[in-house]
């Protein structure tokens, strides 16, 4: 008899060869599986295009009304975890809270790229009244060659990935003083190999002047501030609600990996 509290086996389980062991995928099924997942993606890209088509006009409603709220966009940035990292110093947060508006401009074809704009009022520290970070769609070679489908969907576009078919530019800031150019003043250190984030930040300004987008400061901005601005302003922490939910991702990974005692029924999970 197994020890009190030790969780039983389905009957049989240790019986015979494990199926799995043996499943061999055929490549003709595997290309079936392939075929359709590219179907999954078209169908993926021309939602999202019809998504963000509809979204630009909500938004633009947002833009007239937080435009009289004060330091709406600064608030709703510096809520974000990879934000308030990038902007840890006091004159990054100052020259921040001039900003008055934040736009983001997807690209009609490739909505995946984009381009950021903050704008400023009179500030101390730079002239520029807009801020621009631009990710270029750079389409695949073979892409001269493709028609396009009655969406407007071409191989290549299903075929996309960050960083290969885009790339960012840089702004240089016309900073008014020396000693106002935070770039010059807090310059980004570089991580050392092993890590993912630099070993100093420096200024949230970086982030314009240099090319790359290595830290993923833009992608935050675009794919998660931007569309919840409401929450970030209003104080829903996004970053731990994400937490909580790869939290219960984990748990179920744990759960489903322990063994199941057929004979005692499980707990039905709650609906969110």
């Amino acid at each position: 008899m197994p020890p009190k509290g030790t969780k039983r086996a389905s009957p049989g389980a240790e019986e015979g060869k494990n199926p799995l062991q043996t499943f061999e995928l055929k490549e003709e099924d595997a290309e079936k599986l392939r075929e359709v997942q590219r179907d999954i993606a078209r169908a993926e890209l021309v939602l999202e295009r019809q998504a963000q088509a509809r979204l630009v006009t909500v938004y633009q409603k947002r833009r007239e009304v937080v435009k009289n709220i004060e330091k709406f966009w600064t608030v709703a940035l510096m809520n974000n975890a990879v934000i308030a990292f990038h902007a840890q110093h006091s004159a990054d947060q100052s020259a921040l809270s001039y900003l008055e508006d934040l736009w983001v401009e997807r690209d009609r074809n490739e909505p995946r790229c984009y381009t950021i704009e903050f704008y400023f009022k009179e500030n101390p520290y730079f002239t520029d009244k807009v801020l621009r970070k631009v990710y270029k769609y750079v389409p695949s070679p073979e892409a001269s060659d493709e028609q396009p489908d009655e969406d407007g969907i071409t191989p290549s576009m299903i075929d996309f990935e960050w960083g290969k078919n885009s790339k960012s530019s840089a702004m240089k800031i016309s900073w008014k003083e020396p000693e106002k150019a935070l770039t010059k003043l807090y310059p980004a250190v570089p991580a050392d190999e092993e890590e993912d984030v630099p070993t100093e930040p420096g200024s949230f300004f970086n982030f314009f002047e240099r090319d790359s987008d290595d830290t993923q400061v833009g992608v935050a901005i675009a794919n998660e501030i931007f569309p919840d601005a409401i929450d970030y302003f209003t104080g829903v922490d996004m970053d731990e609600v994400d937490s909580e939910d790869e939290e219960e991702s984990d748990e179920d990974e744990e759960d489903d990996a322990e063994e199941i005692d057929l004979e005692k029924p499980r707990a039905k999970k709650r609906r969110v």
